[in-house]
């Protein structure tokens, strides 16, 4: 699965963890996607959108 949002292109995050003792190593933050149902045009498509775009309201899902 995609780690890329189909509306808004949000996708992964990288950066440092970092200890008690400042030692940094390398780390991701995935986005929250999710796999919809997407209604376009009459038809019906999966695509995988994040959460952010499914409660603000920018994907019709299908029944």
């Amino acid at each position: 699965m995609s780690k890329k949002c189909a509306i808004c292109g949000k996708g992964q995050v990288s950066g440092n963890n970092v200890s008690h003792s400042n030692r940094h190593t390398r780390r991701k933050w995935n986005a929250n996607i999710q796999s919809v149902k997407v209604e376009e045009n009459g038809t019906v498509t999966r695509q995988n959108v994040c959460t952010k775009c499914i409660k603000a309201g920018k994907v019709t899902r299908a029944l």
